[in-house]
């Protein structure tokens, strides 16, 4: 197999992004750089980094510090990801409620695949204690590299560079004629940040019927999420679902409305 990739596919690799949550320490984030510049990734994302523009960061870049200088900062991680379709995060342990878990070799070929269609971010939590329950039920999917369980800690950079690896290869596989393709489909998948919308939506008209308490939907709202993100979404199916929850809580209101005007009377 070349190594070469066409300048159409070298490009379409800066339709993936890296999103580095929260991270500590800034050589690390040089080290990520100089791992996505060794597989031809370009577009990294910081979200609140500790410590950061930095020398140790530049330093560890070696001669990928163009990667740094066209680093995103954000706040947090719905800015890293809103115009996403496709969001994978990493994780290392167990959940109590499962989630759809990529390999390393599955989440290269799908992020390869859904590149050429719309953005994809590869989420990677903080050093000492990776994403939240919270950044990850964000995800659509999540994935664990299978280290040796005697010696299971990678450090950022390497972790990168597993992943950033298995997306080159699935590229090259691709430019050797052998197309990957994922879920050819109709309409595009709906945009994270239409989906968070979406999800505040169903909170609120959940709330509004009585199916959960105000404020406090307890697991229901995060197994919600999970079905969509294992579902995904397109756009026309997203609008439909929104349309349906207008009308939903349009009848709650009107309902409403006719029940305090009979009480009305009845006084």
């Amino acid at each position: 197999m070349a190594d070469c990739i066409s300048a159409q596919n070298s490009e379409r690799l800066r339709n993936i992004r890296i999103v580095l949550v929260n991270t500590s320490h800034p050589g690390n984030i040089g080290g990520v750089a100089r791992a996505m510049k060794n597989m031809g990734l370009a577009k990294l994302y910081l979200v609140s980094p500790k410590e950061y523009p930095a020398d140790k960061a530049v330093w560890r870049a070696s001669n990928a510090v163009d990667v740094l200088d066209d680093a995103i900062v954000v706040d947090t991680l719905d800015e890293a990801i809103a115009d996403c379709g496709l969001v994978v995060g990493t994780s290392a342990r167990e959940r109590r409620i499962p989630w759809p878990l990529l390999t390393p070799r599955e989440c290269g070929g799908r992020a390869w695949a859904e590149s050429a269609q719309h953005d994809v971010a590869i989420v990677f939590g903080r050093e000492d204690r990776g994403l939240t329950n919270e950044e990850l039920h964000k995800c659509h999917f999540h994935i664990h590299i299978p280290t040796n369980p005697d010696y299971s800690s990678l450090n950022l950079g390497a972790a990168v560079q597993v992943i950033a690896y298995e997306m080159r290869l699935a590229c090259l596989q691709e430019e050797e004629g052998k197309e990957i393709q994922f879920d050819d489909w109709d309409q595009p998948p709906a945009k994270v940040d239409a989906m968070e919308r979406y999800y505040d939506h169903l909170q609120e008209t959940l709330e509004k019927l009585g199916f959960i308490e105000p404020g406090n939907p307890r697991q229901t709202m995060t197994r919600l999420r999970r079905l969509y993100n294992r579902v995904r979404l397109d756009e026309m199916e997203l609008n439909i679902m929104r349309g349906v929850l207008t009308a939903t809580q349009n009848y709650i209101y009107h309902t409403q409305k006719k029940l305090d005007q009979l009480d009305a009377g009845d006084e």
